[in-house]
């Protein structure tokens, strides 16, 4: 059975799904953009502020369960361009540490002003 997992600190989902879902010891975070829930609006016009606060918001959603990014398996990556890959990559250095998970990157069409979405499969250790 779905576990639903939604977050306060975590932009809601924009359609007929949840921020996240949790089967056994599995978690899935769906895209998170860099939409900063307190100001209501994206974190920034450049790739590293949103990249910062789609990582933020990841994370936000992982807490609802009591994980963070040590428990994160994979990481997607979709990005509007090939030229902010040097600002994404800035960001996870600066948000996460390592070991740092899995990850795919890109480079795909996306809403307009949003450079980044990201979402997480992490794994709950038994």
């Amino acid at each position: 059975m779905i576990d639903p997992i939604q977050s306060s600190s975590a932009p809601a989902p924009f359609g007929p799904y949840s921020s996240g879902a949790r089967i056994a010891n599995v978690v899935q975070v769906s895209e998170q953009v860099g939409l900063d829930p307190e100001k209501g609006g994206l974190a920034g016009d450049t790739a590293y502020d949103q990249t910062r606060q789609a990582l933020r918001n990841v994370a936000a959603i992982l807490a609802e369960r009591g994980l963070d990014y040590t428990d994160v398996l994979m990481l997607w990556v979709f990005a509007e361009a090939p030229e902010v890959f040097t600002d994404i990559n800035r960001a996870f250095e600066d948000e996460l540490a390592q070991p740092y998970p899995a990850r795919t990157t890109l480079f795909a069409g996306l809403p307009p002003g949003i450079l980044v979405e990201i979402d997480a499969l992490a794994i709950i250790a038994n």
